[in-house]
This record gives structure tokens, C-alpha cells and sequence, in this order.
């Protein structure tokens, strides 16, 4: 039973038949509110504030010991049975899978997509964090010219990956759009909505990530997740 779950107690559901999303409208917690726009499931939607700590209350930790958001319960996983979930990439990849959407039923383009998510999981969005920490937030103050400039490069390197990867695609995969795109454009989006850093990422010199991105945001799913849940 969805009340089974401790994270209920502070976030408690309205209607316990639907996805329970506890999130916050970052480039991560966007993803997954992109890809429950996109499949249609109905789901409830509670704003964890990270500001003030929500994160690291016993409720929260109850989920995800890993204290971050998204997480979020499907009240009809499998076996009809409750589903906790935290981790974007699994998140996405559970969706997909439940829904026949956004993630191809063919065996090598199934692989190839998540080889792209956990390249999305693994390089684009820790390292734009980094730049984005040491660039526009708290590590902007460091004296150390290092870090930046390491996450500098490291963040045009990637971009330079995506770029190339897009070059004669529509999308990430080609002319689909899946659960690889759905995880990347929201960070890509952070360079200029959270990091103000176009002009020292040269963004507009990654011609394909550019239009790709435009292509992604346009989505009527997208205009709603970039404020889901919707922050006060």
C-alpha cells in the first residue's frame, strides 16, 4: 500500500492511485516530470525545497538514502505491487519501458539509447554541474583558477560529443525522440537559464546542440516540466 511508504507521511497523497513525484524543478528533477508529461501517466507532483533541507529529512532518506531529488512511487508497479524509484536514469528507463514510449523495442536501439542516457548520467550532467558550481555559484569565489577552468573544458568537450553525435539527427537518436534526449536537454537548458554561461561555453559554435536543444524545449511536455512541480 502506497501509505506503507514513510515519504508519505510528510508528502502525503491526494489521490493514491496515481505516480507520486517528489521533486524540484532542476535539470534533473525536470527530466522526469518531461518524460511524465510526455507518456500521459497521471501522477502527483510534491516540491521537495532543497533550500531548506527537505532532502535530508528521515522521510525523504525513507526513499532515497541518497538524498537527492527526483524519487518518486508508482503505485502500480510490477506484480500490481508499489514502486519506489529514485535515480533519473532508472526512473526514465522503468518509465519507458512501462509505457512502449521513448525507449525503442529493438533490442540494439533499446542498448544504443541507454548507452547515450548513461553517457548523459555519467559525463553531461555531473560535469555542467561542476562548471556550474565553480562558474556561477558557491566555487565562483575559489581564487584557484583550476577547477573552473577544468570544468570549462570538460563541458566543451561534451558538448562537442552531443554536437557531433547530432550532426545529420534530429535527435540523439536519430529522428525519435527518447528517453537520451529527455535526460540531456534539461542541463543543456542550465547553461543559459541557471549558469548565464553561453559566451564562455561558446554554445552558439555547437550549431546542432543549439537547434536540438530549441527542438527539445519546444515540446508542449517540456514548457510544462521546466515548472514541475511549480515552485512559489
Amino acid at each position: 500500500m502506497l501509505e506503507d511508504f514513510e515519504i508519505t507521511k510528510r508528502w502525503p497523497a491526494t489521490d493514491p492511485s496515481k505516480i507520486q513525484l517528489y521533486s524540484l524543478p532542476t535539470p534533473n528533477g525536470i527530466k522526469v516530470s518531461a518524460m511524465l508529461e510526455e507518456t500521459g501517466l497521471a501522477y502527483e507532483p510534491h516540491l521537495v525545497n532543497i533550500m531548506e533541507d527537505d532532502q535530508h529529512t528521515p522521510e525523504f532518506l525513507s526513499l532515497n538514502p541518497n538524498n537527492k531529488i527526483p524519487a518518486m512511487i508508482d503505485p502500480d508497479g510490477p506484480g500490481g505491487k508499489p514502486m519506489g524509484l529514485f535515480e533519473t536514469g532508472a526512473i526514465l528507463i522503468y518509465l519507458g519501458e512501462k509505457t512502449g514510449s521513448f525507449l525503442p523495442s529493438d533490442p540494439a536501439e533499446k542498448y544504443e539509447t541507454i548507452q547515450w542516457l548513461m553517457w548523459q548520467m555519467g559525463g553531461l550532467g555531473p560535469m555542467l554541474g561542476q562548471f556550474g558550481f565553480f562558474y556561477a555559484f558557491g566555487g565562483k569565489d575559489i581564487e584557484d583558477p583550476r577547477p573552473r577552468e577544468r570544468y570549462i573544458g570538460e563541458a566543451k568537450r561534451l558538448l562537442g560529443v552531443l554536437d557531433k553525435r547530432l550532426d545529420g539527427r534530429d535527435f540523439i537518436m536519430g529522428s525519435d525522440y527518447t528517453i537520451a534526449d529527455i535526460a540531456s536537454w534539461p542541463w543543456v537548458r542550465g547553461i543559459s537559464s541557471a549558469y548565464k554561461a553561453d559566451d564562455v561555453l561558446e554554445l552558439a559554435s555547437f550549431e546542432n546542440v543549439v537547434r536540438w536543444r530549441a527542438a527539445c524545449m519546444a515540446r508542449p511536455a517540456s514548457e510544462k516540466a521546466v515548472n514541475i512541480p511549480a515552485v512559489e
